[in-house]
């Protein structure tokens, strides 16, 4: 990373879309559950941190 505004937040809003791709893939609903959820979450922190 550079350090620039809004890198780290685009980097964990990726990964929180991968999340949610193996969450649909996933055929375990209590893994299903918890990528779902550390998705969320990692969406949230990322919307904080883009401002």
């Amino acid at each position: 990373m550079t350090g620039e505004p809004g890198g780290k937040a685009e980097q964990m809003r990726a990964r929180a879309e991968e999340m949610k791709d193996l969450a649909k893939r996933t055929s375990d609903p209590d893994e299903r559950k918890g990528l779902s959820d550390q998705a969320r979450r990692l969406k949230e922190q990322s919307d904080k941190e883009s401002g």
